[in-house]
C-alpha cells in the first residue's frame, strides 16, 4: 500500500479568535455550531474580530484535513483530495499540508477563484463556533479524486461537511464507490450536528449500504438514530457501520469493534479550545489501527491525542507532539 489513509473533505484555511459570549448576543450568531456564511458577511465578520479581538492563529483546515494531518504526524502515509483557488490563501493552504508531509491533488495549475475560509470562535468555556465560506472549495468534484491514490490505501475517510454541497457530496459518494471497487475500507465521519440535523438524507446517503468505521459524538449519533439513550444509539448504528468509535466529551468515549464494545477513559485536563478534538480522535485512531493496534489501545491514544488539542489553543498539534503521545499503545 502506498498509503495508510486517503481523505477527501474541505479545505479552509483557518482564521481563530477567542471571543467572549457577547459577541454572539451582538452579532446574532448560534453560538456551538457550524454555520454557512457568504463571502460579503466573511469580510464584514473578520473585519469586526480583528478589529476587537486580534486574529490568534491561522492554518490550513477543514475536518478531514485536520484528521489526515494529525495521522501522518504519527507516522501514517496520507493523501487528502480537496480543492483550493489560485490565491495567496491556496498557496498558503499547500503549503502547510505539504509541510505536514500529506500528499494531495492540488498543484500550482489551480482554478481560480476565493480559497474557502472558517472563522473559528473560541469562548472561555472552550467551545468552538464556526462560521464557514466554502469558496471553492464547494466545487469539489468527481475530477478531484485520484483513483490510483485511493486504490493503494488501506482506508478512505469521508468528511460530513461534504454533504452541504451536490458537487462536493457526488464526490463523496464516488470515493465510497471506488473503495468498494477497490477493496479499500471505507471511514466517515459526522463532522458535525448540524449535518446530522438538517441534512439528514444527504448524510444517509453518502452512508450508502454502510461504512466500515463510523466516528461521530454522542450527540451526532442520538440525533441520527433517533434514539433517546446512548446505549439505543449505539446499537442502532450497527445497521450502517461495521464498527464505530462515538466520543463522549469529558466521558471519553466508547469504540465497537465488530464484536466488543470498549469504553476509552478520558483524560482528564484543563480544556481551552475543543476546535479540531474530534478530528484529532479520528486521525490518531486511524494511525492505530492501521499500525497493527486494536480498537481499545486506539481508543486510547486517540483520547490522549484529542485532550491534549483542548488542552491548548488550535485545532491541532505541533509535529514534534506527537511521537511521545504513542507510548500509551
Amino acid at each position: 500500500m502506498s498509503y495508510h489513509i486517503y481523505g477527501i473533505g474541505n479545505a479552509l484555511v483557518d482564521k481563530e479568535f477567542e471571543v467572549d459570549d457577547a459577541f454572539f448576543a451582538d452579532a446574532g450568531i448560534e453560538k456551538g455550531m457550524m454555520t454557512l456564511i457568504e463571502q460579503d458577511q466573511l469580510a464584514s465578520m473578520l473585519d469586526i474580530l480583528q478589529n476587537r479581538y486580534g486574529l490568534k492563529k491561522r492554518a490550513c483546515g477543514g475536518s478531514a484535513a485536520n484528521t489526515i494531518i494529525g495521522a501522518s504526524y504519527f507516522g501514517a502515509r496520507t493523501f487528502y483530495t480537496c480543492n483550493v483557488a489560485n490565491d495567496e490563501a491556496g498557496d498558503f493552504y499547500i503549503s502547510d499540508m505539504k509541510a505536514a508531509g500529506v500528499d494531495t491533488n492540488m498543484g500550482d495549475n489551480r482554478d481560480e477563484g476565493v480559497t474557502g475560509k472558517c472563522v473559528v470562535m473560541v469562548t472561555p468555556d472552550a467551545e468552538r463556533t464556526m462560521n464557514t465560506y466554502l469558496g471553492i472549495t464547494s466545487e469539489l468534484h468527481q475530477k478531484h479524486i485520484h483513483e490510483d491514490a485511493l486504490a493503494q490505501s488501506e482506508y478512505v475517510y469521508i468528511e460530513g461537511y461534504l454533504v452541504t454541497s451536490d458537487t462536493s457530496r457526488a464526490a463523496a459518494i464516488q470515493v465510497r464507490e471506488l473503495a468498494r471497487k477497490h477493496g479499500v475500507k471505507v471511514a466517515m465521519t459526522f463532522s458535525d450536528p448540524a449535518m446530522v440535523q438538517f441534512f439528514k438524507d444527504g448524510v444517509s446517503e453518502m452512508i450508502g449500504d454502510g461504512v466500515d468505521l463510523l466516528f461521530c459524538n454522542e450527540q451526532e449519533a442520538m440525533l441520527y438514530t433517533g434514539a433517546d439513550s446512548l446505549p439505543t444509539a449505539i446499537d442502532e448504528l450497527k445497521a450502517v457501520a461495521q464498527t464505530f468509535a462515538v466520543t463522549l466529551g469529558s466521558k471519553g468515549a466508547v469504540a465497537w469493534d465488530g464484536s466488543q464494545l470498549h469504553h476509552i477513559a478520558p483524560n482528564n485536563v484543563k480544556a481551552v479550545d475543543s476546535n479540531g478534538a474530534g478530528d484529532m480522535f479520528a486521525g490518531a485512531f486511524l494511525y492505530a489501527i492501521t499500525h497493527g493496534h486494536d480498537f481499545a489501545a486506539a481508543g486510547r491514544l486517540a483520547s490522549l491525542a484529542s485532550a491534549t488539542v483542548v488542552s491548548q489553543f488550535g485545532p491541532r498539534l505541533d509535529a514534534e507532539q506527537h511521537a511521545p503521545l504513542k507510548d500509551v499503545l
